[in-house]
């Protein structure tokens, strides 16, 4: 019998969540991606501090204050890592703006422009590589204006059916609806575990897919955040599924069937009216575990990226 993993790619574009280019190498994802998080750890590991180096003593020697240096030298070395990652995946490499920037639009597109030219240095092209940007209404607008020239975007930290629809609206390439920290909340607030198919995260991904495909929306879904393999496999159908190499080493080391789970619904004809900004605000206002999530989720990407800062700091000096 083949492994579940290699089962669940029959069903599902599986991506990896992590930057760990051994762990690419042994389970062949699609695509991967690369963030504040992931850089941080490399600072940790004998094996990346030679591409530190050298991205360090690039921004030293191109001037600019302090501030300026730190700011570009994260830019470097997500780029630096990305273009590895590029070497190793078929699809995309997806790259986070600067989580202090979800409320920016204007400075979220400068700074996507900033990394696209950043990997064409490094001859990766746009088409190999994915915005990341957090699916605040800023962030929506920013992606929408990416997507126009032609910069395709990843919009992830997103729990409400406000900001799926808004996505689809603004025609972005892929969105990211997170399951694990869907349910954690849930749990936290009821005390309750769940099995597979009645998890909130579960349900709340397939509800996600189910509006895409009903409303003949072209956005690909990408499943994200799972805590357990019960979790990606209630997920087997869905477009794309982003899962961390512990959760790819269990489905890799196990074997037996995957049955799809979902299946995405055929347009049904008229599409919903474009949700309009005050619809958003108030529509993800009224889900209480949304607002929670999305918050906690900007604010943890950006201690992320305050402490990565603060690391490069130390480096330049």
């Amino acid at each position: 019998m083949t492994s579940r993993l290699d089962n669940l790619k029959r069903h599902s574009l599986v991506v990896a969540d992590t930057g760990d280019l051994e762990a690419i190498r042994r389970y062949r994802p699609q695509d991967a991606t690369t963030n504040p998080s992931l850089l941080l750890k490399a600072f940790e590991l004998p094996g990346y501090q030679a591409l530190i180096d050298s991205e360090l003593a690039a921004v030293r020697a191109e001037g600019g204050d302090r501030q300026q240096k730190v700011e570009h030298a994260v830019d470097r070395l997500a780029v630096a890592k990305g273009v590895e990652i590029s070497r190793l995946v078929p699809g995309r490499v997806s790259t986070e703006v600067a989580a202090r920037l979800s409320f920016d639009t204007q400075a979220s597109i400068r700074k996507a422009h900033e990394l696209i030219e950043l990997y064409g240095r490094h001859g990766v092209g746009p088409e190999r590589v994915l915005i990341k940007l957090a699916s605040t209404w800023e962030g929506i607008r920013a992606a929408e204006a990416l997507e126009r020239e032609g910069i395709n975007c990843n919009l992830t930290l997103l729990f409400s059916d406000a900001q799926a629809q808004a996505c689809f609206d603004a025609g972005v390439f892929l969105v990211s609806p997170f399951v694990g920290r869907v349910t954690d909340w849930y749990k936290k607030e009821t005390g309750q575990d769940y099995a597979p198919d009645e998890d909130p995260g579960v349900q709340f991904v397939r509800g996600v897919c189910e509006r895409a495909g009903s409303g003949g929306f072209d956005t690909v879904v990408m499943g994200a955040s799972f805590r357990t393999v019960g979790q990606v496999l209630a997920l087997a159908g869905c477009p794309r599924l982003t899962i961390s190499p512990a959760l790819l080493e269990e489905l890799a080391a196990s074997e037996g069937e995957v049955p799809r789970r979902l299946e995405l619904a055929p347009a049904q004809g008229e599409v919903p009216g474009r949700i309009s900004e005050a619809e958003f605000r108030w529509g993800h206002n009224q889900d209480a575990m949304a607002n929670d999530k999305l918050a906690e989720g900007i604010r943890r990407f950006a201690e992320d990226q305050a402490v990565l800062e603060r690391r490069i700091h130390e480096r330049l000096a």
